[in-house]
């Protein structure tokens, strides 16, 4: 009985972790107008999506693009308001 408590737990952790994740794909529509936000923030690649969690901060949500490749050479995270208007750019 000990062990089922745990596990059931988990499980419910588990599921209550993924009902909160609030990320989506970028669409193919956005896509192009997201490459040239990070063009011209000297930057390119990574792994995008756009992240619909209405907090205070960024309540309309925002892009997220991770291990973007900037002009330095170094990776960068990089966050966009749905605007597309550089909110941060963090080093990797």
């Amino acid at each position: 009985m000990r062990l089922v408590i745990p596990a059931v737990v988990a499980v419910f952790c588990l599921s209550a972790a993924g009902a909160l994740a609030k990320d989506r794909p970028v669409t193919a529509e956005e896509q192009p107008k997201l490459e040239a936000a990070l063009k011209q923030a000297g930057c390119s690649g990574g792994k995008a999506e756009f992240d619909d969690d209405k907090g205070a901060t960024h309540p309309n949500g925002k892009f997220e693009v991770d291990d973007a490749t900037c002009q330095d050479g170094k990776k960068y995270d990089l966050a966009f308001d749905p605007d597309l208007k550089l909110l941060s750019k963090k080093l990797d």
